[in-house]
């Protein structure tokens, strides 16, 4: 019996790591009732704790678009926060922290260069 409650949590643990909440297309294009000066769109692949994907801010103001970003990170153990890092084609950096919640993302850039927004909330455009 001790086997069986042992084997059972060993899979119920490997089905919690699995849980791939990250991967998917995310943005703020559904904002209501907000003045957008931006688009941000990040598109995210994980697999199992890491996030590998793209980036992209674009707007009718040229200083605030970014081209493409690469994404790159980590998720941490429990599967709700990522730490990813945003490089542009010119090597300029930033970083930022993504919690997951549902179908929503909370981006809050942590620091490096102004190629990314502060503060956000992303909703889910894909899967």
């Amino acid at each position: 019996m001790k086997k069986f409650l042992f084997l059972a949590f060993l899979i119920s643990m490997q089905a919690f790591a699995q849980q791939n909440k990250f991967s998917g297309t995310w943005g703020n294009q559904k904002c209501k009732d907000c003045k957008k000066e931006y688009i941000f769109t990040i598109t995210i692949a994980q697999s199992n704790y890491k996030v590998f994907g793209t980036a992209e801010v674009t707007s009718e103001h040229k200083e605030l678009n970014s081209g493409i970003l690469e994404v790159s990170g980590h998720v941490y153990p429990h599967g709700d926060k990522a730490q990813i890092k945003l490089i542009d084609k010119n090597g300029n950096k930033s970083s930022a922290v993504l919690f997951v919640s549902d179908a929503v993302i909370q981006f809050t850039k942590n620091g490096g260069s102004d190629i990314v927004p502060k503060d956000m909330i992303l909703n889910k455009l894909y899967e």
